[in-house]
């Protein structure tokens, strides 16, 4: 009786932790006070636009028409690119478009944090606005991102982003079922004080603020993590959008997440120190948001090793009934393209993705490069 209780305590523990993030985690950020910005009347501060490149080629006639909108809607907007040694005549692109965009060429393969910190040192803008190659901004997104500055103690904004593609495949469909938790969550982190680290797709710090780092961090979550390190706030504006095309295909999503992964923890070691001086709410924040996920697809293996060998103790019978549905859900999810069961799957793939780039990251390895996704 007594190992049933604790094999019933450890399964409800980690479900608990599995479901943390997404559901106890939001129920106590909705309970906390709003935290309202003070914003002082003033001009809007000067902005350069930044974002590296490999192998874009693809995306980048439609990048280069969108930079060329906020251009014409902003003339003072500097734009700076940085290509990492693209085969594809990436960086040809980008120079054909004359002086609309800042073009340095990478010596070779160096990393996008590598690259970012080259452009960060040829900026001039009050404000560095960092994006994603592939990702296209709404004509009122750099207006309204600025505006977000009014406020002295802002120190960094976000944008929302918006996925296209969500009904491409069932990969997608998570991918975007998922971006949009991650969204709310930071619209209440946001509301409640500070959202603790920015994705690569649209966010901006001031560019006092711009820290040194490593080549071999995340640079989004480094960068935008100086604002809250510096005591000012990291804030999300909802009504700054972001577009971008969901990848679709398993293989490369997998890729993605581990390479993800491994850098965020890597990156969540060299920030440590600074990590324990936060304050109390920004802790409970980090750890809830990262730490407890990172480890997300342990929490779902030792879960499901306790339910396994409880039901062996209750019943074999009820254990072989267990594992045969377990199989065939599997099964099925991997063989379907959409559904519920492809959606699990894709989940659970998501989990052991992450796993597997922590896991790296913990044996002392990380990855500086990346490829873009054939799927997008």
């Amino acid at each position: 009786m007594a190992t049933n209780l604790i094999l019933g305590a450890v399964l409800l523990l980690c479900l608990a932790a599995v479901a943390w993030p997404f559901f106890f985690y939001p129920l106590i950020l909705r309970a906390l006070p709003t935290r309202p910005e003070q914003p002082v009347a003033g001009p809007l501060p000067s902005a350069s636009l930044l974002f590296c490149a490999y192998n874009e080629a693809a995306a980048m006639p439609e990048k280069l028409a969108n930079l060329a909108m906020l251009r014409q809607l902003y003339p003072a907007l500097e734009i700076l690119a940085f290509d990492d040694g693209s085969s594809d005549g990436t960086a040809d692109l980008i120079a054909g478009q004359g002086d609309l965009v800042t073009l340095l060429r990478g010596p070779g393969r160096s990393g996008k944090a590598h690259g970012m910190k080259q452009l960060a040192a040829r900026a001039r803008g009050d404000v560095l606005i960092f994006t994603d190659a592939n990702v296209l901004l709404d004509a009122d997104a750099v207006d309204r991102l600025l505006a977000r500055y009014a406020d002295p103690d802002v120190g960094g904004v976000l944008g929302s982003l918006h996925y296209v593609g969500a009904q491409d495949s069932a990969t997608a469909s998570v991918g975007s079922l998922y971006w949009r938790l991650e969204e709310r969550l930071k619209d209440e982190e946001s509301r409640t004080g500070n959202v603790l680290g920015a994705d690569g797709s649209i966010f901006s710090i001031r560019r006092s603020l711009y820290p040194d780092f490593p080549d071999s961090v995340l640079d989004d979550l480094t960068v935008s993590m100086a604002v809250v390190f510096a005591g000012k706030r990291l804030v999300k504006a909802k009504d700054v959008l972001a577009r971008e095309r969901l990848v679709t295909a398993r293989s490369d999503e997998y890729r993605r997440k581990v390479r993800i992964a491994a850098r965020a923890w890597h990156t969540h070691r060299h920030l440590r120190p600074q990590l324990r001086r936060m304050a109390a709410l920004d802790r409970f924040k980090y750890g809830s948001r990262k730490i407890v996920r990172w480890f997300g697809g342990l929490f779902i293996l030792t879960g499901a090793v306790a339910a396994g060998a409880l039901a062996m103790r209750i019943s074999p019978m009820l254990y072989l009934i267990g594992a045969l549905a377990i199989i065939f859900v599997i099964w099925v999810g991997v063989r379907a393209k959409s559904g519920p069961f492809a959606a699990l799957v894709d989940v659970l793939i998501a989990y052991a993705a992450t796993v597997q780039g922590v896991a790296k990251a913990m044996t002392g390895r990380t990855v500086t490069t990346w490829n873009p996704a054939k799927s997008r």
